[in-house]
């Protein structure tokens, strides 16, 4: 099984580094990974020159924003299987791939998900959120639940089938993508109870209260789109989903090279396009 990752950038300089090891340390044999970066102007493209070993693909050219970038990755990538990871996260641990093919092993499955913790810049150590997911049954998103959308990977032939992602949307065309996924096409999917995403804190979403707010709108957007409706208790459910992951803490942390995810930038401003939820 050929896995493609995605990662998707622009000015990623002082992290992109950290995603481009966690995902060559990966025990799979068949991984290939698309760098789309959106003309960086801050060292970047020298990063990426100094990182080039087989399976690593770049392309460096303006965009039109985060989800159209996305879009190119998912129209370049020929793996089987496809994963998307920011520029500011790492894959937790060098099974993470593995994982993912033994969950797609069954040719009847469609798409997995798993487990995610943020944690802080300047101490990727110290988790701030536990993302704990678990498996789908129809109707959850009408009470706000998502999975990890950086722990999502699927077959190609689902973003074949059902579209990829829509770049009407400003911070939600992740969750308009797995709505449409998972509520409408009702993809067969595996939740597979591991972490396999350590996220810095910082992305875009989630940087002020009005993006957290756009966000949310885009999400009520997405219902009318399907012809979908949430339920009357959506805002306090989505809320009761959220505030678990704040105070629930993993019995551990993967195991994650020292080299990885080092305090080194930790005085840096998150690059451009970071992730949402």
């Amino acid at each position: 099984m050929k896995i493609t990752v995605i990662t998707v950038c622009r000015n990623a300089v002082t992290t992109l580094g950290d995603c481009l090891e966690s995902v060559r340390r990966q025990q799979h044999s068949e991984v290939e990974h698309w760098v789309i970066d959106g003309a960086s102007t801050d060292g970047t493209s020298e990063l990426l020159a100094r990182a080039a070993r087989p399976g690593l693909r770049v392309l460096s050219e303006p965009d039109e924003g985060l989800y159209h970038a996305m879009n190119k990755g998912l129209t370049l990538a020929t793996g089987d299987v496809v994963g998307f990871l920011n520029a500011d996260d790492v894959l937790a641990h060098d099974r993470v791939l593995t994982e993912v093919a033994a969950a797609l092993a069954d040719p009847v499955m469609e798409a997995c998900h798993a487990d995610l913790c943020y944690v802080r810049r300047a101490d990727p150590g110290d988790i701030v959120r536990y993302w704990k997911s678990k498996p789908f049954h129809a109707g959850l998103f009408r009470y706000g639940w998502m999975p990890p959308h950086p722990t999502f990977y699927a077959r190609k032939s689902v973003y074949e089938k059902h579209g990829g992602f829509d770049p009407g949307f400003q911070f939600g065309a992740d969750w308009d993508l797995l709505l449409r996924f998972f509520e409408v096409a009702r993809i067969r999917t595996v939740h597979v109870p591991s972490i396999w995403v350590l996220m810095r804190v910082g992305g875009v979403t989630n940087r002020s209260l009005g993006n957290i707010l756009r966000n949310n709108l885009e999400g009520l957007r997405a219902f009318r789109k399907y012809g979908l409706w949430p339920s009357p208790w959506y805002p306090l459910a989505k809320l009761a989903h959220r505030l678990p992951q704040f105070i629930r803490r993993p019995d551990k942390l993967p195991a994650v090279h020292s080299s990885i995810l080092s305090d080194d930038d930790s005085d840096s401003a998150p690059p451009d396009g970071g992730s949402s939820s």
